[in-house]
């Protein structure tokens, strides 16, 4: 494990492309998830990990990858982006989209594409995923790449939507009373859940814009990235996210307290690279430390002025990590 500042490169992201082939892989429960591939079909595979969890449907990870070395893989997991059935609809059963779903998903998804093995990039909730991925088939991953880390152990959604609170009391009262009087002093990642699988289309609309603009709250001071990205969305789309999100994140993942981390030792040969930004409010920096400390073949890269939504230098760190493994 090295803690370092990367070095400065000139690299920018690759022009946007269209994929190639896409499709809707079918994996049981009625789901199908949204798969599409780019750039060089005999090309080093590598699939993308979207973050959330729900938010799929975003395309612009592509431009991260040289097109002319990598065939990119991107999905929706269940739920959201183009995958079906959408979450947002809410007689869709939540029963069968839990993190044991998405291992399988994605294991699916690479036999599908006839992929032995594939580099894994991905943040925030996508990097809890991947984790949990790499774990269970450290055999099919290459390398990882890991940006915002986070595990989705208790201790991190406790600090996300309470601890933060010491930093931003005025938003997060305002988070806290959106909720009925009777569910203010209790688990409030459950009591939103609740709410976005009420049968009023009113309260689930008004819970889940409460719950992003805590969000945006909380990265409002990232200036160098995307603040206010969580409540530019339209509108089933932040349905689909909000009622994910609140569904994984009350129940823990389905992850046991510390899982990820004491199983890191299940990553030894795969070499990782972590990039984090000092600065994320809602994701502290000691998530990715503890994991470069369990796991001897990962990097890490603190970005000093990046928070959670990534900065100028993070993209170049993140672009650096991706050419360097491909070249490999």
């Amino acid at each position: 494990m090295s803690a370092s500042q990367p070095e400065h490169v000139a690299a920018q992201p690759f022009p946007d492309i269209e994929p190639y082939a896409h499709g809707l892989l079918e994996v049981g429960d009625g789901n199908r998830i949204y798969w599409e591939t780019s750039g060089n079909p005999d090309g080093k595979p590598a699939l993308v990990v979207h973050g959330g969890p729900g938010s799929g449907g975003r395309r612009g990870s592509r431009k991260n990858f040289d097109p002319a070395i990598y065939r990119t893989v991107l999905f929706d997991q269940r739920g959201c982006g183009e995958s079906l059935p959408h979450a947002s609809d809410p007689a869709v059963d939540m029963s069968h989209n839990t993190t044991e779903h998405l291992i399988a998903d994605m294991e699916r998804l690479r036999v599908h594409l006839g992929i032995e093995n594939w580099l894994l990039y991905g943040g925030s909730w996508g990097s809890t995923l991947i984790l949990a991925y790499a774990e269970r088939f450290p055999e099919r991953v290459s390398e990882i790449v890991l940006v915002g880390v986070t595990m989705t152990r208790p201790e991190e959604t406790e600090w996300l939507y309470h601890g933060v609170a010491r930093f931003l009391p005025g938003p997060w009262e305002a988070f806290r009373d959106a909720l009925p009087e009777s569910e203010r002093d209790g688990n409030l990642v459950a009591a939103y859940s609740r709410l976005m699988n009420n049968p009023d289309p009113a309260v689930r609309a008004a819970a889940a814009r409460n719950w992003c603009a805590w969000e945006d709250a909380v990265i409002a001071h990232e200036t160098l990235g995307n603040p206010g990205q969580y409540s530019d969305k339209p509108d089933a789309a932040l349905l689909a996210f909000v009622r994910i999100c609140t569904h994984y994140f009350a129940n823990d993942a389905w992850l046991p307290d510390g899982q990820l981390l004491t199983d890191a030792h299940k990553l030894a040969g795969i070499p990782g690279v972590l990039i984090h930004g000092r600065l994320d409010l809602g994701s502290p920096l000691r998530t990715a430390w503890q994991l470069a400390q369990a796991w001897p073949d990962a990097e890490l890269h603190v970005i000093d002025e990046s928070g959670h939504t990534g900065s100028p230098e993070m993209m170049t760190t993140i672009l650096e990590a991706i050419a360097r493994f491909g070249r490999q």
